[in-house]
Order: structure tokens, then sequence, then C-alpha cells
């Protein structure tokens, strides 16, 4: 299987698998490559004060929102537990912020569990590395764009970050 169960977005195996071979592309074609690390932040307390059916249910709530979000030729997926990631071929670092930027909004305007009554909001930290500008491989803008990410985490939530 490419895709995670839970969120229909694309899991890690095939992400890396895909971000391999994106990065030789670019590469070969002397492109730009980004790629967005996301997390959620505080997810942590929607399972513990709603539980895990309802962690389950942002999940996906935000799994929607990230492909209805991202242009046709991105690919998002799920790295792992409140994770994601969005590979977006032929894209520059500025233009990678600016598209995080945008779905870093939309998720802190989106009221999720309203059908619970709970109606939680939520914010992400954002990461953005592009390669080959930020990294040499796959694996070094994985690396890059997750640094980001931890880089708004440690300087208080809710924004975006480049490499």
């Amino acid at each position: 299987t490419i895709t995670d169960d839970l969120t229909k977005l694309y899991n890690s195996r095939f992400m890396h698998n895909r971000l391999e071979y994106e990065v030789e592309r670019a590469r070969r074609s002397e492109h730009q490559i980004s790629l967005v690390f996301m997390d959620l932040d505080y997810f942590k307390e929607i399972n513990d004060n709603f539980g895990h059916i309802c962690g389950s249910k942002v999940l996906k709530a935000a799994a929607k929102l990230i492909r209805d979000m991202i242009r046709s030729t991105d690919m998002a997926c799920r790295y792992g537990g409140d994770e994601f990631l969005i590979l977006m071929p032929e894209t520059a670092k500025d233009n990678a912020m600016l598209a995080a930027e945008k779905l870093r909004a939309a998720l802190k305007k989106h009221i999720f569990l309203t059908e619970e009554g709970i109606n939680a909001q939520l914010s992400g930290s954002f990461g953005v590395a592009s390669f080959p500008d930020d990294a040499n491989d796959k694996d070094d803008l994985i690396h890059k764009a997750d640094n980001a990410m931890y880089a708004v985490k440690n300087s208080g939530r809710n924004g975006v970050s480049g490499a």
C-alpha cells in the first residue's frame, strides 16, 4: 500500500521513494523542489482530553485541509503521528513558504470536532527546505525541513520557518 489508512494521504514509505526520485529529477533538470514539514501544535492534548477517536478525526480533517489546499502536482503524506510532509516539485523556497503560510492560516481558522460539540482550534508549526539550495539529498532535505519546523516549535509554535 502507498497510502495511510487513516488519512488517505501517501504514507512515509512511499514518500521516501518519491522524494528520492524527485530529488534526482531536480538534479538532472536543474530545477528546485521544496519540502514542507508540518506538525500539529498541542495535538497530544486532543488525545488526552477527548480520546484517540477524536484525535483520529482531527488527523483526518487536517489531511483533508492539506489535500484541498495543495496543487495537483504536490504530494502530501502522513509522516507519522501528527506530522505531515508536502513535496512540492519544481517549486522555489519562497513559493513553498507562501504555500505553507496559507496552509498555516487556514489550519488556524479551521474548527475541528464540531459534530462532537468540542469546537477545537489547532495551529501548526511548519518548516520549509529546498533542494539544491538547502540540501544535498533527500535525507538532508527532510532533516533541514524538520529542523526548521522545530525552530518554530521552540519559538512559540504557529508559524513558518525556512531552513
